[in-house]
């Protein structure tokens, strides 16, 4: 299964998908800050199978619909910081699919998830990445879970890393930076949390109109689980 996540900047690389996913054949895309009214309903063979409608800057998930189908969606909407109560860019940080394996019959779960800005604290950020996973664990108990995304998280990543482990789940980086915008903050702001879930690779694609660059994930589903908690 090849996942792409890319965070539009204000879907700023929207023309972009169609190219990105038949250069990769990607079986699942992932967007952050998207303009949900203005997405196609399919990319090079991927169906939308949901964006969010509340947030002025969206989330989207689409599938290869020859190869998985989506069973059930939800949202989440995650502890505010001050950036969201004043400016309100999104109510929803976190969507996330059921799908299932057409031909081998499987279940899993992909979520495509915003962390809150760099104005909040690390703490905030940790307790929503907390929150949408436990959400995930209720869509599908003891299903594996793929969470991609811009996480917003250029420091400390090795505690997060231990905290993410210590709930039962793995976090995994790219092989290359994903913002560049500024300086002092470059760094892996996207990646991934997982259960149940062999990432072969993760890696930085070529930077296009965002000041995210996009992520491909190279994962298969593991052995089956009896399931994780957050």
């Amino acid at each position: 299964m090849k996942v792409i996540s890319y965070n539009l900047n204000k879907h700023k690389a929207a023309h972009e998908l169609e190219e990105l996913v038949e250069a990769h054949a990607a079986d699942v895309l992932c967007l952050q800050e998207a303009v949900s009214d203005d997405l196609p309903t399919q990319i090079a063979g991927l169906r939308l199978a949901e964006a969010t409608v509340r947030n002025r800057l969206g989330l989207a998930v689409y599938h290869r619909e020859n190869t998985y189908t989506a069973v059930e969606v939800r949202t989440l909407a995650l502890k505010k910081s001050l950036h969201d109560r004043v400016l309100k860019p999104a109510e929803e940080r976190m969507l996330g699919v059921r799908m299932r394996d057409i031909d081998h019959g499987r279940e899993f779960l992909v979520a495509s998830f915003h962390a809150a800005p760099l104005t909040a604290l690390n703490s905030l950020r940790r307790k929503q990445i907390q929150a949408a996973l436990a959400e995930l664990s209720t869509l599908g108990p003891g299903l594996p879970i793929l969470m991609v995304g811009d996480y917003n998280y250029p420091v400390f990543k090795e505690s997060l890393s231990q905290r993410i482990r210590d709930a039962g789940y793995e976090l995994t980086l790219s092989d290359a930076r994903t913002y560049t915008r500024y300086k002092f903050f470059r760094g892996h702001y996207d990646f991934a949390t997982s259960v149940g879930v062999t990432i072969e690779s993760i890696t930085t694609l070529p930077q296009g109109s965002s000041d995210h660059l996009p992520i491909l994930i190279d994962a298969e589903l593991s052995p089956r689980r009896s399931g994780a908690t957050a």
